[in-house]
């Protein structure tokens, strides 16, 4: 069975998520579509290449993934499919492509041109789905548009390493549902320069000296849980793509806070790590 999936920063209260998922089951009855998210802030080009890039990777080769983030047509955000990974990515050429393929080289890239039968200001509907509808029934991309070549290249923050490979200085990349943290800093870099040292994590004001493997690894099982370290409080860990993440354990963003506003942290502020 064909799988269309679908990352917008359309939400969830308008019609526009509804209208793309008739309109595909009009072209494709039996086709599995999987919503991997409608919640990326608007327009937020990292944010976006972040959750995508993250979750593509466990869907079946041959899954067409539509993108729609500021997807607006302009002679600086053409529409494009990349080939890559063996999947195919349907969306603007605003740096997101480049963000999730930036450790593979697409197989590749055409420009859509696909006459149009209503305005561009949806161009998810009505571009990207007879796209990804062509694809998914394993039409050529060479049917729906034309080599291209200018791919718009994003580059992630990179991590620098500083005093003689005795400081890594990164970024806050992502901050998820809960206030958790996502820095830049991949769990290989850590390692590579640690050789067995302590360590500190400043956050601003705030100092973290371990790094767990999972959020219950803060606590301290063997004793009372009086004496256990435990909700509310900050801890960080190697999160399931490989980055160093903050968090506040069991942190709900809509009540008692998370780590991104208990510790004060936004998008591209520094985190450091100092080992000792």
């Amino acid at each position: 069975m064909a799988i269309i999936t679908l990352t917008t920063d359309f939400g969830d209260k308008d019609h526009f998520v509804g209208a793309i998922k008739g309109t595909i089951l009009n072209n494709l009855p039996d086709v599995d579509i999987v919503d991997i998210s409608h919640q990326v802030s608007p327009f937020h080009i990292q944010e976006c290449a972040y959750i995508l890039k993250n979750a593509y990777q466990y869907f079946p080769k041959g899954t067409v993934h539509l993108i729609g983030v500021d997807s607006e047509l302009s002679p600086e955000n053409e529409h494009i499919v990349v080939q890559a990974d063996g999947h195919f990515f349907v969306g603007a050429n605003n740096g997101v492509m480049s963000l999730i393929a930036s450790e593979t080289i697409p197989d590749k890239i055409i420009e859509l041109n696909i006459p149009q039968t209503s305005s561009s200001s949806f161009a998810e509907l009505h571009i990207f789905v007879p796209a990804a509808c062509h694809i998914a029934r394993g039409g050529k991309l060479e049917v729906i548009g034309r080599p291209f070549d200018s791919l718009k290249v994003l580059k992630e923050f990179q991590p620098r390493v500083a005093d003689g490979g005795n400081t890594i200085i990164g970024n806050v990349i992502y901050i998820d549902n809960y206030g958790n943290v996502v820095t830049n800093i991949q769990k290989v870099l850590f390692e590579a320069y640690r050789n067995g040292r302590d360590f500190e994590i400043i956050a601003r004001t705030n100092t973290i000296k371990a790094i767990h493997e999972s959020y219950n690894g803060i606590i301290n099982f063997s004793l009372d849980r009086g004496q256990r370290k435990g909700a509310g409080d900050a801890l960080a860990l190697f999160n399931s793509a490989g980055f160093v993440e903050l968090a506040i354990y069991k942190s709900d963003l809509n009540s008692v806070g998370g780590a991104s506003t208990l510790l004060g942290l936004n998008y591209r502020d520094t985190i450091t790590i100092n080992f000792l």
